[in-house]
């Protein structure tokens, strides 16, 4: 099992700044991917940004794009986003996603979905 420990959420107004942190830890042979999605209320999940761990290629969400970035820090399999310039319509809760391989990954190309509890941000408007 792999675990998923977020932080680095909270309150800011409009045009401030936040960065969230996501660390994995347990059973990990290597990482796929790892990334942030966001829900809002009465909304449905969406990415915000992913990064993947063999070549660093990132994939952000029109939204995050310019405002927003992705970063890995691979020997401790920690994800961070820095969100700078936050809107109102950024507020939802904040879910770090990790995509695992299933065993060594020389061995098999199976991958796990793991994701964490979820941090709240709240920029008001």
């Amino acid at each position: 099992q792999v675990q998923l420990v977020e932080s680095g959420g909270g309150l800011v107004q409009p045009g401030g700044s936040l960065k969230l942190s996501c660390a994995a830890s347990g059973r990990i042979f290597a990482i796929y991917s790892m990334g942030w999605y966001r829900q809002a209320p009465g909304k449905g999940r969406e990415l915000v940004a992913s990064v993947r761990s063999i070549d660093g290629v990132t994939n952000y969400a029109p939204s995050a794009k310019g405002r927003f970035t992705i970063s890995r820090e691979n020997a401790k399999n920690v994800v961070n986003l820095q969100m700078n310039n936050l809107r109102p319509d950024d507020t939802a809760v904040y879910v770090c996603n990790a995509d695992v391989f299933d065993g060594p990954p020389e061995i098999t190309s199976w991958r796990v979905d793991y994701w964490g509890q979820g941090t709240q941000v709240t920029v008001p408007s």
